[in-house]
């Protein structure tokens, strides 16, 4: 692709998925509790969206449509599959090339992660690869993969701090750090004094393990972590409910923090102290699983999305059509690490991954014209313009990735009342 070609491509009057530029950013209403976590894909596949064929060019994608993660991994498919409607809808470069994403399951495991990710890039020799969903995942694939590869990597969920060490690691949802510090704002609000935690362990438990009791304005009376995938964690339970704590915060993953629940409800624990938690502490398969009153109270902080935003309110419309559910932030982080890549493309003088990784920064930052849609970046393109001309606001919120490859962060307040959740307030980090 030259920038020659870039400058004869004709500019469409229509724009797909737009909500014009210049649209505010507030946050302001409730992220439904719609939780994207139905029947997704469940088998590696090839996507190309509403295109397809000889044309296409590929990048890959590796999540977790099995274990653990897989609520996410489903929601990941879904974003994907809306931005290569509106990618293709279009076509990159001059002939109008569609996008491929090839799949891979990480299996939520950091082994399968990598044999994933090597089998995308060895294999299918994919430029770019947007994964992972756990951060020891994605950590795992850039210290074994992407690393000194000539392969851009962007995770569209890891949270962990130790993303941001490694400033070639891009990702579309904010580090957990920020994070970390809006949950003890919350506590403090609710004036919770002494705290018990317990955390999976893994970058993302170690991550909030680290930050936490430093910003946390009282008292950490117990902090431990638990492995994934047990079949029981009532000894961690009752290492807690010998404390004097009047909270309790589950760090951990839906399967995990359900059988806590059960398993403290069983002992009365829920009695003892109120529940905090987090994104991953949110899923319809807990409301499911567990008991009416085991998680009355049960409080949390999740990221969200600009949901004022035009941009955001479309996706949300097309979402609902096509799946019939509400999208969670984690479908928007999808589409837009997928929607970034397709505007690198567009800008790169070749579909590499050192020429990616030259633009990748340049197009999400705020120097450039706010664009909301690929369609919108490719026409500033064909008018002669470059990457610094372009600031991708995703329907995730900004993008704008840092000299660590983070962007900012946006939370919401949600709270399980009647057995459901219920979404509120917004706090930063």
């Amino acid at each position: 692709m030259t920038r020659s070609d870039k400058n004869m491509w004709a500019r469409r009057d229509i724009l797909r998925l737009s909500g014009g530029v210049g649209t505010g950013l507030l946050l302001a209403g409730c992220l439904e509790s719609g939780d994207d976590d139905g029947s997704g894909d469940s088998n590696n596949s090839s996507d190309s969206g509403s295109g397809g064929g000889n044309n296409a060019i590929s990048i890959g994608l590796v999540t977790p449509l099995t274990g653990t993660l897989a609520p996410y991994g489903q929601r990941n498919q879904r974003g994907k599959k809306l931005a290569l409607n509106a990618i293709n809808d279009v076509g990159i470069g001059s002939n109008g090339r569609t996008l491929d994403v090839l799949v891979e399951d990480s299996e939520s495991k950091n082994q399968s992660g990598v044999n994933a990710a090597r089998k995308l890039v060895n294999q299918n020799q994919v430029p770019l690869l947007v994964g992972a969903v756990g951060s020891g995942v994605s950590l795992a694939i850039y210290n074994s993969v992407t690393s000194g590869a000539d392969v851009v990597q962007i995770s569209q969920n890891s949270t962990s701090p130790e993303l941001s060490k490694k400033s070639d690691l891009f990702r579309m949802s904010p580090s957990g750090a920020a994070k970390w510090k809006a949950l003890a704002k919350l506590l403090k609000r609710d004036g919770k004094s002494k705290v018990a935690a317990t955390w999976i362990n893994n970058d993302y438990g170690q991550g909030f393990a680290d930050t936490f009791p430093n910003v946390f304005d009282g008292e950490v009376v117990y902090i431990n972590p638990h492995d994934q995938d047990q079949s029981s964690y009532r000894g961690v339970l009752s290492e807690m409910a010998n404390t004097d704590a009047n909270a309790w915060l589950f760090i951990t993953y839906a399967n995990e923090y359900t059988i806590m629940v059960n398993e403290a409800f069983d002992q009365g624990y829920n009695e003892q102290a109120d529940y905090y938690g987090a994104e991953s502490t949110v899923a319809d398969s807990i409301i499911k699983n567990t008991s009416d009153g085991s998680q009355t109270g049960m409080q949390g902080i999740t990221e969200s999305a600009p949901t004022d935003q035009q941009s955001y309110k479309q996706f949300k419309t097309e979402f609902q059509k096509q799946f019939d559910k509400t999208p969670t932030v984690w479908s928007a982080y999808a589409y837009d690490a997928v929607t970034v890549a397709a505007i690198a493309a567009e800008a790169a003088d070749e579909m590499t991954g050192s020429a990616l990784q030259k633009v990748i920064r340049d197009v999400t930052r705020p120097k450039g014209t706010k664009v909301f849609n690929f369609e919108e970046a490719k026409n500033i393109l064909a008018d002669g313009g470059s990457a610094t001309d372009i600031n991708y606001e995703g329907v995730s919120g900004p993008v704008d990735l840092d000299k660590n490859g983070d962007p900012p962060g946006f939370y919401q307040i949600y709270r399980v009342k009647n057995h459901s959740y219920e979404y509120g307030d917004f706090i930063t980090g």
